[in-house]
Order: C-alpha cells, then sequence, then structure tokens
C-alpha cells in the first residue's frame, strides 16, 4: 500500500516541577493513503500528545519532543521551519479537536472561522471563502446554512458545533484529518451521526483519518486498523478484525472483556481491567502493564517486551502467547 506517513521512534516528554513526564515512548507506525487508522487505550495513554506532536501543536515549555521523526511527502514534519509547517497545518494535514464547546472562537461568527483557512492556504477572495464555506456547512449537514453562517459557536449545539469543526477540517481537502476523540463530549445519538459522516466524507473526499479514541465500540466500524496504547508505548497494532477475533496483549483483552457485545446469544458479566496505570513521572523497569497483568511472568517485570509479529499484519509487545495461557477465545 501507499505510505502517506511514517512515524518513527517518536518520544515526547513534559518537563514539570514534579519531573519529567514520559508521556510517549518511542511509538512507531505507518499511516497508508485512503487508510483510517484508530488509536486507543485509557485516558492518559498517550494517543492525544502523540497526535498533538505530528503537527508540533505539544506546548513548548513544558512539552518537548526529544525524539523520533515524522516523514510527511518525503520531508521530515519535526525538522521543518514554522513557515514551511504552517503551510501544511490546516491544509494538507487537518485536525479535529476533542471538544467543540471551546475548540471555537465565541466572539467570531461560524463563516469568519471557516472561511480564515479558505483564504489563508487556498488564496480564495472574501466572496468565494464565503459561498465555499456555505457548501462545507451543507456537506457536513448543517441545515439551511447560508442563513446560519452569520451565527455566533453559542447559538449552536454541541452534534452542531462538531460538524462546525469537521466543515474546518476539511475545507482545504487535507490528505490527513486527524479527529482526536472527536465525539467524547456529545451524547449516544449524536456521536453515532457524527462517525457516520466522517465514514461517508472520507469516501467523497478519498482521505487518510487518524482517529483517537478510548471507545473500542465506536472502532468497530470505523477503521481498517488499530493502533493500541498503553502509558505511552504502543502494545498492540493489528487490522481491526483481527484485533477483536483475536487479541494478542493482555490489555487489548481488558478492553475488549470490559465492553457489552452485542453479538452474543448470551451476555457474559464485564470484567474490568484491575488497578490504575503507571505513573509516567516514574515508569517502570519491565512492562508497564504487569502490575494489572493477570497473565505475567518474572521476565516482565525486569524487560520491557518490543513490538514484534505474532501473526499477519498483527504485532503485539508481550513476553508470552496470550492465547496458549487463555485457550481459544471467545
Amino acid at each position: 500500500m501507499d505510505t502517506l506517513l511514517e512515524v518513527k521512534d517518536l518520544r515526547t516528554q513534559f518537563f514539570t516541577q514534579d519531573g519529567v513526564v514520559h508521556a510517549v515512548n518511542g511509538i512507531s507506525y505507518e499511516l497508508h493513503r485512503g487508510e483510517t487508522l484508530a488509536i486507543v487505550g485509557e485516558s492518559g495513554c498517550g494517543k492525544s500528545v502523540s497526535v498533538l506532536s505530528l503537527i508540533r501543536l505539544i506546548p513548548q515549555p513544558p512539552g518537548k519532543i526529544v525524539g523520533g521523526e515524522v516523514w510527511f511527502d518525503g520531508q521530515d514534519l519535526l525538522k521543518l521551519d514554522e513557515d514551511d509547517l504552517r503551510r501544511i497545518r490546516g491544509n494538507r494535514i487537518a485536525m479535529i479537536f476533542q471538544d467543540p464547546m471551546t475548540s471555537l472562537n465565541p466572539v467570531l461568527t461560524i463563516g469568519q472561522q471557516v472561511e480564515e483557512a479558505l483564504q489563508l492556504h487556498l488564496g480564495m477572495s472574501k466572496h468565494q471563502a464565503r459561498q465555499r464555506s456555505i457548501e462545507l456547512l451543507e456537506m457536513v449537514g448543517i441545515p439551511d446554512a447560508a442563513a446560519r453562517i452569520d451565527d455566533y459557536p453559542h447559538q449552536f449545539s454541541g452534534g452542531m458545533r462538531q460538524r462546525v469543526m469537521i466543515a474546518m477540517g476539511l475545507s482545504c481537502n487535507p490528505e490527513i484529518l486527524i479527529a482526536d476523540q472527536p465525539t467524547t463530549a456529545l451524547d449516544v445519538t449524536i456521536q453515532a451521526q457524527i462517525v457516520d459522516l466522517v465514514k461517508r466524507l472520507k469516501n467523497e473526499v478519498g482521505m487518510a483519518i487518524i482517529w483517537i479514541t478510548h471507545d473500542l465500540g465506536v472502532v468497530a466500524g470505523l477503521a481498517e486498523r488499530v493502533i493500541v496504547m498503553y502509558a505511552g508505548y504502543i502494545v498492540e497494532e493489528a487490522e481491526v478484525n483481527d484485533l477483536y477475533a483475536d487479541p494478542r496483549h493482555p490489555y487489548t483483552l481488558g478492553l475488549l472483556r470490559s465492553i457489552p457485545r452485542l453479538d452474543r446469544v448470551r451476555q457474559e458479566k464485564l470484567q474490568p481491567i484491575e488497578g490504575l496505570p503507571p505513573d509516567l513521572l516514574d515508569p517502570p523497569k519491565g512492562c508497564p502493564f504487569a502490575p494489572r497483568c493477570k497473565y505475567r511472568i518474572d521476565r516482565c517485570w525486569e524487560e520491557n517486551p518490543p513490538l514484534r509479529v505474532v501473526a499477519p499484519n498483527h504485532r503485539a509487545a508481550c513476553w508470552i502467547d496470550v492465547t496458549d495461557v487463555t485457550g481459544a477465545q471467545d
């Protein structure tokens, strides 16, 4: 497949009064053209920091990208000067942020905020940008867009504000759209509408998507490939059907066992993952999941396992074969 983005050994840390927070610890992956890649994990596992690092939106200080490479169109984004990066960011790589309530500027109209990128990146006139903004708002399902373009964010519901954010993200026909937990603040019905909208727009526009979420239920119908993160590391990576059918890391297995399944005749009791994630100010020596893992062995306390191939197009970071100790998966 045609690789669009390649991340190599990315490391991001935050330098605080209490010490160094090891937020992202040497992750590597590829994004293919037209693909939807989901990055999942608990809050605080580093998934949002990892994608903000790709386009250098980490607040510096206290944050700092301390190592790695991010290759896009033959260029390492981490080495570009600010002007060159700004030409890519918001234009060829766009981002939808987590909370539509705070991501929009409350004192500018919706039209002003959508038009800005069109004028900046595509050189449109004020009139051209306004007409294109109305088309974009219609495309993302905002009714009577021509009349609402001069409204302010507080006049829109949460779901409608998120649609505006998607319209802004799509305004320059990006090659990559990064969606950082875009449905977290919305109710379940609106979540489903936003996911369906993004899937439809992806097919129309042909862009690649990186979708950040903690909700494995959303991932099943949206992504082609899934990366599971824990404590700043990638612990498993697989095609979406393989991940659900044959999880190879105890953490992934725990995530799947903690969500209800609608494809079962008899529902089993949900099993929470006991314990808490490690303190990233003082990361453990061995596998970061070892204190919470019921399958751990002595080696897990001493050495953090590398990500290795366990099946075709399937990698996991574990010293044991989970299928051996759990038996046949349900």
